[in-house]
């Protein structure tokens, strides 16, 4: 097995991080709800993933792995998806007839964000020829760590309750269920900060949770 090499995404590479997880999200219910059609998924997912998490590129916070065989999307605290571009592309690209459940949709995700300062995961995602070989657990673990050095929260919402495990064992915690009308559910995620613990060497790990009490009323990762 190749050893996971992890690089921080440029702006100028960004499409090539992007085209992965269109791939990684090409069958995950939550984005093939939004974009059922194979071609207008194609076609538009692209620009969601730039509305929604494309600020990772600009803050240094876009990561891939092994010559983009995984990518993961986090936004710093503070820093929020591009409401208006996302809004104009779903009123552009969405039927008519669904863009109520889906802006609810949104807004539902919205009300579980936490309100404490927090590091938010927007998408993360492996392409399907290189999954199962841990790409999704590297990603997280360096990301996390600095959450760690930092005592911030991590936040996230799961789109497969297949993935709710992964996530439970790097330290998550799941919060509720997001779902509206036939939408498929996602499960919103937060992980506390844990305390740095030195261990052999120079090397730290963090096995030991810090208290922390975000808001209780405080996308996608496939």
């Amino acid at each position: 097995m190749i050893k996971p090499t992890i690089k921080t995404v440029t702006p100028s590479n960004a499409d090539q991080a992007i085209g992965t997880v269109v791939l990684a999200f090409s069958s995950d219910p939550a984005a093939r709800w939004f974009y059922p059609d194979p071609h207008q998924y194609l076609k538009n997912f692209p620009s969601f993933v730039r509305a929604f998490a494309g600020k990772a590129f600009e803050y240094n916070s876009a990561y891939q792995i092994n010559g983009y065989s995984g990518a993961a999307l986090w936004l710093p605290p503070d820093i929020h998806p591009d409401e208006h571009a996302l809004v104009a592309l779903l009123q552009r690209t969405i039927a008519e007839e669904n863009q109520q459940n889906v802006f609810a949709f949104l807004e539902q995700m919205d009300n579980y964000h936490p309100t404490e300062s927090h590091w938010y995961l927007a998408m993360i995602g492996v392409d399907p020829a290189h999954q199962h070989q841990g790409y999704g657990s590297a990603l997280l673990e360096g990301a996390l760590l600095a959450c760690d050095r930092d005592h911030k929260l991590a936040y996230l919402e799961s789109s497969s309750p297949k993935s709710i495990p992964l996530y439970e064992r790097h330290g998550f915690e799941l919060l509720g269920t997001i779902q509206v009308g036939k939408s498929p559910p996602i499960f919103p995620m937060l992980r506390k900060p844990r305390r740095l613990v030195r261990a052999e060497g120079n090397d730290y790990h963090s096995p030991k949770p810090i208290k922390s009490e975000p808001n209780s009323t405080s996308m996608f990762n496939a």
